[in-house]
């Protein structure tokens, strides 16, 4: 499907049950992988990145069966892969190419790593700078600090503090604390050096890694103490573990609710999720949505605001990267300013999304104007002001591009969104889904 019409829409309610989220599904496949024992992983995501990293893991010698309603079992291998030599092709994943490297280069095996042409774009120098600290050898095919990269058989010892950049991706940081014990004789500390993004997807990495038997100590906001093994048995499954719906996936309905009168319930996240992404419904609530919450849903029903239209705001978006985006979005239909800070880690995404965003929104009228870490939107200043663009919303194959532009199809005119399909990286049924609840 090259493109599709949407819109327009005046009215959005109904409820929504989340796909499971795309941050803690890869996590918890390489762990099960990782681990001693069988694990069922329940509303386990099925999309292009979470089948990336299964397919890896087949390839280095895993069992891992798909079956029906979402539930993937998988035979851990003790921290060792059966396969030490392969060619393991990673697509656009950063969720799996990043932590994947980290445990593949404990292995003393010979491993090659590459993807799509964007995933060489996107910097994995940290994370290789951090890895050959303890002796890995990784060697970069094109250019330096980029995939494709080479791993060989090192021997892997830890003779200090392992320091790693935070400031560019969380990634690196989960690669690391995933990776290192397999091979930590001893206590290992990994400092942070400078600012650490992200630092909720961190949160979901301890305790994920908790729940497979690894505790992780933080003594203060920029060091990690993993423990040293007791044994040969590293990771041990849990039997069973549930995923929790896709907290960056429910932003896109949680702002239907406000823009498009609601109520609108998403199902699968709520106030004792794990992910640092349901702060969105705090930033929507200071846009002046009405938001009630569960322990395992959200709501929104409407605008508090007399004029019916949100609240711009200055925000720090520091802990809700991804969910950012749709706040952009959501600035159509707001009063004043929105100023979105901290968000440099947009550049090195599937796309650059600082630029890709401004260059959209221009299309359909809005007032942008973009820095290196920041974007300020403005709604058109009138009805008269939003635009059709014939050529429709370039979605450059990013998945959250094609999402939040389907919040504009709430304008006054119909919307061509084009690569559609590109929403197969995270939530394939996103279109579908979203049909249900607008009108």
């Amino acid at each position: 499907m090259p493109d599709i019409q949407i819109g327009p829409f005046t009215r959005a309610q109904g409820s929504i049950v989340l796909p499971g989220s795309k941050s803690i599904s890869n996590r918890a496949l390489l762990l099960a992988a990782l681990s001693t024992g069988t694990t069922t992983l329940q509303n386990l995501l099925d999309a292009d990145d979470t089948q990336v990293m299964r397919n890896a893991l087949r390839q280095l010698g895993l069992t891992v069966t798909d079956k029906a309603d979402n539930i993937c079992v998988l035979e851990g291998c003790g921290g060792k892969f059966p396969i030490r030599d392969a060619d393991l092709f990673m697509g656009n994943a950063g969720t799996a190419m990043r932590p994947l490297t980290a445990a593949l280069a404990m292995q003393g095996g010979n491993y090659r790593l590459s993807g799509v042409a964007r995933m060489h774009e996107r910097p994995i120098r940290d994370l290789v700078d951090g890895l050959r600290q303890v002796g890995a050898k990784i060697d970069y095919e094109l250019q330096e600090g980029y995939p494709p990269i080479q791993i060989s058989n090192a021997d892997i010892q830890i003779k200090d503090v392992v320091k790693v950049r935070g400031d560019v991706s969380s990634q690196f940081l989960t690669a690391l604390l995933m990776a290192l014990p397999l091979v930590a004789s001893e206590p290992v500390r990994i400092e942070v050096i400078g600012e650490l993004i992200s630092r909720p997807y961190i949160n979901i990495t301890l305790k994920l890694m908790s729940r497979f038997g690894i505790d992780v100590d933080c003594p203060d906001a920029h060091s990690f103490i993993i423990p040293a093994k007791k044994s040969d048995t590293i990771y041990k499954s849990p039997g069973q573990l549930s995923v929790e719906g896709d907290a960056s996936s429910a932003s896109y309905f949680l702002a239907l609710g406000a823009i498009g009168g609601g109520p609108i319930r998403v199902m699968g996240v709520g106030r004792d999720s794990i992910q640092g992404d349901v702060a969105f419904a705090d930033a929507l609530a200071l846009m002046g949505a009405n938001i009630t919450t569960g322990e395992d849903w959200i709501e929104v029903s409407g605008i508090k605001n007399a004029n019916g239209k949100l609240n711009g705001i200055t925000i720090d978006c520091t802990e809700i990267p991804d969910a950012a985006m749709t706040l952009a979005v959501a600035a159509l239909f707001a009063e004043g300013p929105t100023r979105l800070n901290n968000i440099a880690s947009w550049r090195v995404k599937e796309t650059d999304r600082i630029a890709a965003m401004a260059k959209e929104l221009k299309k359909v009228g809005a007032i942008v104007e973009e820095g290196s870490d920041y974007i300020v939107v403005q709604a058109p200043a009138s009805q008269d002001d939003w635009n059709a663009p014939s050529e429709g919303i370039d979605t450059y194959d990013d998945h959250r591009m094609a999402m939040c532009f389907s919040l504009a199809a709430f304008g006054p005119n119909a919307l061509k969104i084009n690569d559609p399909n590109c929403v197969a990286k995270t939530f394939p049924t996103y279109f579908v889904e979203f049909a249900k609840v607008v009108s």
